[in-house]
């Protein structure tokens, strides 16, 4: 076949000393590369398919380094200075003994040809811990329970979480395909490990939204914006009332008729947390002003239908006022502006703030409506190298929160209180 190579079909057919035949009978012939017709070029269908499958194992490897350190640091207090003072910096394989002769002595190999070629970029790295895997960790923590046990409260949980991480890890490793439903179960494993492990402030299992080890990654690209939904409906599957308002030290909001707050929160959970200690803010739009007729005329809602809705809603929370001993920490006001947006502003003096914000939309109801979930706090100055301190960008100077808290006072200002 012309264009193609042609090998020998073995026997007396080709040329004795093993060279190429002139094409007779015995002999094969293999086409060029440029005859398969290969198609090596992605369309946008397979990009969008490669792209979802990098941001997942990228997401998921940010959890998956964070706990193997944790884990690594945790070992190293526990275990290092019950074996250093005998073994020195043979301590790791001390404390692996033979059940772990296998994987530590590799594990040596590894940090060897990683000295040699020059990949330890960091001193201090330069240690066979650090060259051990998550599960080698875990063997560690395994072998020497008693030693974790003052630390650690359940060692079941731990190695359940770590099972959990186990598909993640592997898939990851591999940049085998990882499915949103593994994704998830891997995030809430490496938060339960984190919180197991004593991971510190910022990673409580009790925050209303804890931080994102991704979140805190791309921070100073997205402002203060945490979290968009397209529709409340959504935003209440991932933060449940309970989780944003629960345990709450200040809450101010301001709306038409605030129904995430009062038709989503008992009035009975909201008399315990003012009983608390919590001050409360509530600003409703008047339902007597002209604002009211016309956001019913938009919406399509019969004469008065939006306006008694936000009246029942000022009614209830005018009960729940009146059952505390301290009515002045739970105030309502009302104002008679055209409405813009409706937000929830939860411990915004604090560190630790969280925002709910939705504009509204001329034919949507507010239920209907894209949501964002905003961080507040203070701004984070860092010290760059050689240099001054600069801004983090964690909240720059015009973050969201601080532009709707600012709102939010100019609203209350200018607003009626309710009797």
């Amino acid at each position: 076949m012309s264009g193609g190579l042609v090998l020998p079909g073995g026997g007396d057919q080709g040329d004795q000393n093993g060279g190429i035949s002139d094409g007779s009978a015995g002999s094969v012939s293999l086409a060029l590369p440029l005859e398969i017709g290969a198609e090596l070029d992605w369309g946008a269908e397979a990009w969008a398919e490669v792209r979802t499958r990098a941001r997942r194992a990228g997401r998921a490897y940010v959890w998956l380094n964070l706990v193997e350190q944790r884990l690594r640091a945790v070992v190293n207090a526990i275990l290092r200075p019950i074996y250093e003072p005998v073994h020195g910096d043979e301590w790791v394989v001390a404390a692996a003994g033979p059940a772990g002769h296998e994987w530590v002595q590799r594990a040596a190999a590894v940090r060897e040809v990683s000295r040699r070629k020059g990949f330890l970029l960091d001193p201090a790295d330069d240690n066979i811990l650090s060259f051990l895997t998550l599960p080698q960790l875990r063997e560690l923590v395994v072998q020497h329970w008693p030693c974790f046990e003052p630390y650690l409260d359940d060692r079941r949980e731990l190695e359940l979480a770590l099972d959990e991480l186990e598909v993640a890890r592997h898939v990851v490793s591999r940049n085998r395909a990882l499915s949103r439903t593994v994704l998830d179960q891997a995030e809430r494993a490496a938060a339960r490990l984190l919180d197991l492990l004593g991971s510190g402030p910022d990673y409580p299992s009790v925050n209303r939204l804890p931080v994102d080890v991704i979140e805190q990654l791309v921070a100073d690209r997205y402002a203060d914006v945490v979290g968009v939904y397209p529709d409340r409906v959504r935003l209440q599957r991932q933060l449940p009332a309970e989780d944003l308002f629960g345990g709450a030290r200040r809450l101010d909001a301001v709306g038409i008729g605030l129904n995430l707050l009062v038709q989503n929160f008992s009035g009975r959970r909201l008399v315990r947390l003012a009983e608390a200690g919590c001050r409360v803010r509530l600003l409703f739009l008047n339902p007597a002003s002209s604002a009211v007729r016309r956001r019913e005329r938009e919406l399509g809602l019969g004469r008065g239908e939006l306006s008694r809705s936000v009246e029942m809603n000022i009614i209830h929370m005018r009960r729940v006022r009146a059952r505390l001993r301290d009515p002045d920490a739970f105030e309502i006001r009302v104002f008679d502006e055209t409405p813009r947006f409706t937000a929830y502003l939860v411990d915004g003096d604090g560190a630790d703030g969280l925002a709910v914000v939705q504009s509204y939309l001329r034919k949507a109801r507010g239920m209907e409506s894209p949501v964002l979930i905003l961080r507040g706090g203070p701004r984070e100055l860092v010290q760059e190298e050689g240099g001054a301190a600069t801004d983090s960008g964690r909240h720059g100077e015009h973050g969201l929160f601080e532009v709707y808290r600012e709102e939010f006072e100019g609203v209350w200002a200018d607003s009626r209180p309710v009797s």
